[in-house]
């Protein structure tokens, strides 16, 4: 509106300093769009409430992404924005999924799949139809004996990681979607009748409006039938990425990725594992745990110490005090013992 004064009437208006966002917005876009590698690595996505929540953070809280921020953005870049984040997103798939295709590829890894689906068709009805536990350790072990990174991480942690970060591509793709909705229903909501559309260019001409107004009216006309076309349809990117991937998946050359299916025992061990190592407390935590607890001891004692002096002190005034109290009695026990006595001596005196 500032451009459009200054451009059609020549009024110049001063700097109004409003955030060129809202405050709820939370992650840009944008922003998460030109980082996508960085933001599904260090946010996990929770399926059923479709919300990002940051894995750690130096701060001391924690940042989270729901539909509303991804609305909120979606409303202030406009809905062109979506197609340009799910193309980023392709692009980062892709390049995830040539890894993920790689190492299913390798001869080390595909070897042992095939012998393990092979043992368990072979085996299946003394198994009950279950995967033994016992080949997804010995498989993990394998896999350990080929290499470790330098954090102790083996190949089969990395692919479980790579696993993780394709998944939250797609939740993203799907909380683009649930945002562009979301922010069509509020801005249609304006609309009377979705089913009964005015044209307002048509009006225009028919009242002989200028060419400017005419412009504007089909300008008008176009956004509202773009926002009715999303709103009732919406546009199905989780379909559309299942579509471009399908054909790949499926082609002879990559029947290996068929295998997929046999390394998830051994995936869910090491989840299990990593699981319970995360469950145990870290070796420096536990030093500084120790240390302060070994203060608070020291504390202790001290206020220990404080309290036996200040007992000990209040015995020994009470003892002063109650020395001082049994003088006091004694005297009045003499008082009291002479004083018949001279009553008695007096009234002998009197008889006489």
């Amino acid at each position: 509106m500032k451009h459009m004064a200054e451009q059609k009437y020549g009024l110049k208006l001063i700097e109004s300093h409003l955030p060129s966002q809202t405050l709820e917005q939370g992650l840009d876009v944008l922003e998460i769009m030109r980082n996508i590698h960085v933001f599904v690595s260090k946010f996990l996505y929770n399926v059923n409430n479709q919300i990002f929540v940051e894995k750690s953070s130096n701060n001391k809280h924690l940042n989270t992404i729901n539909i509303r921020h991804i609305a909120n953005s979606i409303r202030t870049h406009g809905t062109g924005i979506m197609n340009t984040t799910v193309n980023f997103t392709y692009q980062f798939l892709r390049k995830k999924f040539f890894i993920f295709s790689q190492f299913l590829f390798d001869e080390h890894v595909k070897s042992k799949l095939i012998k393990d689906w092979k043992f368990f068709k072979e085996n299946h009805l003394q198994t009950d139809q279950k995967y033994p536990f016992e080949r997804a350790e010995k498989f993990n072990k394998q896999i350990r004996n080929l290499g470790l990174t330098p954090d102790g991480e083996s190949y089969l942690d990395q692919f479980r990681t790579l696993i993780t970060q394709i998944g939250n591509a797609m939740g993203y793709i799907r909380m683009i979607r649930s945002g562009g909705l979301h922010c069509c229903s509020n801005a249609i909501r304006f609309v009377p009748d979705l089913e009964d559309i005015v044209n307002f260019e048509e009006l225009c001409k028919e009242e002989g409006l200028s060419l400017e107004c005419q412009t504007a009216a089909k300008n008008l006309d176009n956004v509202v039938n773009n926002l009715v076309q999303n709103f009732a349809e919406g546009t199905e990117y989780f379909k559309m990425l299942v579509d471009v991937f399908a054909p790949e998946f499926r082609n002879t050359k990559n029947m290996h990725l068929r295998n997929f299916f046999v390394i998830l025992p051994p995936l869910e061990q090491v989840a299990k594992q990593q699981q319970a190592m995360s469950g145990r407390p870290d070796e420096k935590l536990q030093q500084t745990m120790t240390l302060t607890i070994k203060r608070l001891d020291q504390y202790i004692q001290e206020y220990d110490l404080f309290y036996y002096s200040l007992s000990s002190a209040r015995i020994f005034f009470r003892a002063d005090k109650t020395a001082a109290e049994e003088s006091e009695e004694k005297e009045k026990d003499v008082s009291s013992s002479t004083a018949p006595a001279d009553s008695s001596s007096s009234t002998q005196s009197s008889t006489a």
